[in-house]
């Protein structure tokens, strides 16, 4: 089956980070630039898989779009609810979309198809629900590509690809363009967008990344410590950065 749960202990956490990455300008930019390629007419339905907290399903509406937003975290579905009263989320899988045979004329999946079992089911889900012509949209990051500016190297290599190595599909961005064409999707276009981050707050990404290395053996607890304390120094003093491809796809049905 494929899900779209995300496999974090604490959603509370989780929401927290996803509201200080989602207002930032290159965030916001991004969704836009991908409404944008979805061609939505006024009233169209569009499907947002993996919606979290229900943040792009209101900017959709807001645009005049018929937005159904899925996801299978209970804890991500209540919080959606409570910020946007009125918009249409739903538990469901995305291989198992509530919608008929091309029922809608845009689909977006934002940061999803790395953690699912199986993204080419999810992908001819897709392709099922859009109508002809319709529109769909892939936002995700190559997890290996991640830059991070550190004066120990080797080390921040060895914890960017650890970091990677514990996601199911960590360079699945990349090949979205080849995803899309061998799903029968036509007029396929892909965008780079790098993300910058250099306020305070990144450091608990950063740690993050490093705290899961340790977890897998890939480094010592103490260069955990080292590393993350080096970061620790760079935000207090302004001198934090993290730069983040993420990766822009879209095609036709």
């Amino acid at each position: 089956m494929t899900r779209t749960h995300r496999d974090h202990t604490d959603s509370a956490t989780l929401i927290r980070t996803l509201d200080a990455a989602e207002n930032t300008p290159d965030a916001v930019a991004l969704r836009e630039r991908g409404y944008e390629l979805l061609r939505l007419e006024p009233g169209a339905t569009v499907v947002d898989v993996g919606c979290g907290t229900g943040r792009a399903v209101a900017e959709l509406e807001a645009r005049g779009a018929r937005a159904l937003g899925v996801d299978l975290d209970p804890v991500m579905l209540t919080a959606a609810r409570d910020r946007f009263p009125g918009i249409d989320v739903r538990a469901a899988d995305a291989d198992g979309l509530p919608l008929a045979d091309g029922e809608a004329r845009g689909y977006r999946a934002d940061k999803v198809l790395h953690i699912l079992s199986d993204p080419a089911a999810a992908l001819a889900e897709a392709r099922r629900v859009l109508a002809p012509a319709g529109r769909i949209v892939l936002v995700g990051q190559d997890w290996d590509t991640v830059v991070v500016d550190s004066g120990s190297g080797e080390l921040t290599r060895r914890i960017i690809a650890a970091r990677a190595d514990t996601i199911p599909h960590p360079r699945i961005a990349r090949a979205y363009r080849n995803l899309l064409l061998d799903s029968g999707f036509t007029d396929v276009t892909v965008e780079v967008h790098t993300a910058i981050r250099t306020d305070p707050a990144t450091r608990l990404l950063l740690a993050a990344q490093a705290t899961a290395a340790r977890n897998t053996g890939a480094i010592t607890a103490a260069e955990a410590t080292q590393w993350i304390a080096e970061q620790d120094r760079r935000a207090t003093s302004g001198r934090l950065m993290l730069a983040i491809p993420m990766f822009l796809a879209a095609g036709t049905r």
